[in-house]
């Protein structure tokens, strides 16, 4: 760990200390604490965790409150094991919640660098949030991101692809850049290329397929923040398709 800077350190450190703190303090009130209200107090901290660390932080916050919920919080007491059938379910939705919103948070916190101040991107970022959250149909998320994405970079079109990469059309990179073969496109000819441009969704690490943009014929490229936007959406995207499939094999 020589190479990590001292605050990621400290956050990591946090990640696997934090739960472990706060599930022992809740020890003398379990028997008067529902499991359900035990587990979201533990989803605070891995929110808060990740909002302060990095993604690497947030995943790891969110393995140690599941572990020490089941150890602390759940009958037997003190024991890895878990009798209660519901006491099962809470915390496998701990851990399934503590890892989307750690996404979440780290996404969040990643805004925040390129300083977006435009209401109406702010209000639509946590509008896909809260789909995201909340929905188990994946189908839910990648069309309103769909049009959401026409809005934003005013393009005749967008679909979306499951689980492909054919080709090598250009693509809209994760710092907003958009890359046509190995080369960056120069955003001051005025105008997109003329081709579909991919946006790919990843999700913990996992790529569930692509947004394929039709750029409008003429149209100047969009502002750098309005693509920042654009990936961030895909990036949320990614998430819950990857929560959706995770909640699936279980």
């Amino acid at each position: 760990m020589s190479g990590i800077p001292l605050r990621d350190k400290a956050v990591l450190a946090a990640a696997l200390v934090g739960p472990l703190a706060v599930a022992g303090i809740l020890v003398p009130f379990r028997t008067h604490l529902t499991s359900t209200n035990g587990a979201l107090i533990l989803v605070v901290v891995v929110v808060a965790i990740a909002a302060a660390g990095n993604r690497a932080a947030g995943l790891l916050a969110a393995l140690s409150a599941a572990v020490w919920f089941d150890f602390f919080l759940t009958a037997p007491y003190q024991r890895f094991a878990i009798d209660d059938s519901d006491d099962i379910q809470t915390a496998v939705l701990l851990l399934v919640v503590g890892l989307i919103v750690s996404q979440l948070a780290v996404h969040a916190r990643r805004l925040q660098v390129i300083a977006i101040t435009d209401a109406d991107h702010l209000a639509t970022i946590r509008e896909t949030a809260q789909l995201a959250r909340s929905t188990t149909s994946p189908d839910a998320v990648v069309d309103h991101v769909r049009g959401e994405l026409i809005r934003l970079l005013e393009l005749q079109g967008c679909r979306f692809e499951y689980g492909t990469l054919l080709g090598r059309p250009p693509r809209l990179e994760q710092n907003g850049n958009v890359v046509a073969g190995r080369r960056l496109w120069d955003s001051t000819r005025g105008s997109w290329p003329q081709e579909e441009i991919e946006l790919r969704a990843t999700g913990n690490g996992h790529y569930y397929g692509r947004f394929m943009l039709l750029p409008t014929a003429g149209t100047e490229p969009a502002p750098l923040q309005a693509r920042l936007v654009a990936v961030t959406l895909a990036n949320l995207t990614g998430t819950a398709l990857a929560t959706i499939d995770a909640m699936g094999r279980s």
